[in-house]
């Protein structure tokens, strides 16, 4: 998560570009998802557009969304998702893939 975050934002959670937010540049779309994905499992919890701009809930949103996509938490598609959605394309993904492999060292 940390080097999605270095290659997103640098870290800041201010960070803005178009719709995308935050540290973890999340879009108002992931955040629906990851509601709907609560309310799928019966939580009571819910996410605001406002937590976007929080580190720490743009984290929980990360695994969240991990723990339903990528249940056998697999790095690469982990990477991979996060910059080109569930269906991501390896082409479309391949340099953002090599920027977070990249800052993992």
């Amino acid at each position: 998560m940390d080097a999605i975050i270095q290659v997103e934002s640098s870290g800041n959670r201010h960070a803005k570009n178009g719709n995308q937010v935050g540290a973890m540049q999340i879009t108002p779309i992931l955040v629906k998802d990851c509601n709907n994905i609560l309310k799928q499992r019966k939580s009571k919890k819910r996410y605001t557009l406002e937590d976007r701009f929080s580190i720490e809930k743009s984290k929980e949103m990360f695994l969240l969304i991990q723990s339903w996509y990528n249940p056998h938490n697999n790095v690469e598609k982990a990477i991979r998702s996060w910059n080109g959605g569930a269906n991501y394309s390896v082409r479309g993904t391949q340099k953002y893939f090599e920027k977070v492999m990249r800052a993992m060292r």
